[in-house]
This record gives structure tokens, sequence and C-alpha cells, in this order.
């Protein structure tokens, strides 16, 4: 059930969204060199690395770190990546993540390849079982400012109460923190 509901929201999403991420993609090209998308190096199910695609929020040849291991973020980050960052509207192309069955609409959300105590806490906690989500129980509890072991507790939570209910209302509450932009670091 949950795979079916993937496949119709990531469909509807994609179609209804075409323009708007038309639009994002070419603003991004404008406001600095380099390619619309930038596809990252994600940690998936069964700790399988998968390409995960975003719209580049950071200028070109920046570390493929996460951003808070960076000295200084806002060197790297453009005027317009911060906004669609704030917004979660960088996270739009995830979309076609969900269709191809390499994330969920909700699930915890996807360790970068390198965060190697993050996907270590998750593998102990058996949350690496779970398909990644474009977004989660932890991103709606606090995103940038959790610390890893809040993290993967809130990952585990999830695993247990995981059912289309409480999808909906991490969908909900997801919609409310990316309109308000609350917990985003950089």
């Amino acid at each position: 059930m949950k795979r079916a509901l993937d496949i119709a929201g990531g469909f509807a999403g994609l179609i209804l969204l075409a323009l708007p991420m038309l639009a994002i993609a070419l603003a991004v090209r404008l406001e600095s060199p380099g390619p619309s998308l930038h596809w990252s190096k994600r940690v998936g199910r069964g700790n399988r690395l998968f390409p995960m695609p975003k719209f580049r929020t950071m200028r070109t040849g920046a570390p493929d770190v996460a951003t808070h291991l960076l000295a200084d973020p806002g060197a790297w980050v453009t005027p317009l990546g911060g906004f669609l960052r704030k917004t979660s509207l960088d996270e739009l192309p995830q979309l076609w993540s969900v269709l191809v069955g390499d994330m969920s609409l909700v699930g915890p959300r996807p360790a970068l390849f390198n965060q190697d105590d993050l996907v270590a806490l998750r593998t102990e906690a058996g949350v690496d079982r779970l398909r990644p989500g474009v977004t989660g129980w932890a991103q709606i509890n606090g995103r940038d400012e959790l610390p890893i072991p809040e993290k993967v507790r809130l990952d585990r939570e999830y695993a247990e109460r995981m059912s289309l209910g409480f999808d909906l209302k991490i969908i909900a509450a997801t919609a409310a923190a990316a309109v308000s932009g609350r917990g985003v670091r950089h």
C-alpha cells in the first residue's frame, strides 16, 4: 500500500509541479554557472548507495559533505540556494527518486554517503531496512538542529509507528515547516 501511494504521489507531484520546477531549474542556471540539478550520493534501503537529485543550492566545486561540516557554509550557498533550502523547494526533484523506488514520500532522510556515524547508528537501530523519505519524522522535529543520536531515535520511532495516518500527519507537518522555514540553518 505504501509503495502504491508513493508512486501515485510522486507521479502527481511531478505533473502538478512541472512548471514551478522548470522555473526553479532556469533560475538556478541563471544565478550561477553549473547544472540546475545536483546528484548527491545517498545511502538508501539496506545501506545501498543511490543518486539523489536536488536543485543545486551551492556553488559548483563545493565539498560533498553535510553543510554543517563546512567551515563557512555561507561562502558556498548561493542566494537563491538559501531560499530554496529554507522553503525545501530544493527537494522537489526527489519525487523522481520516489517514482523509481529509491525513496518514499515519508521515511528517514537519506544520509550522505560519507555520514558514517549516522549510517552506523541507523543500522544498529534497524532503520536501514526502511526506504528513505523526501520527508520524515525527524525532519519535522528539528531538521538541521537535531544531533545525530536524536535523529536516529526519531527514525526508530517512525519505524515503530509507521502507518498511513502517521505518514499523512508527517506530510501535513512538512508543508507547515516548509512554509515557515523552521529548522533550517543554511
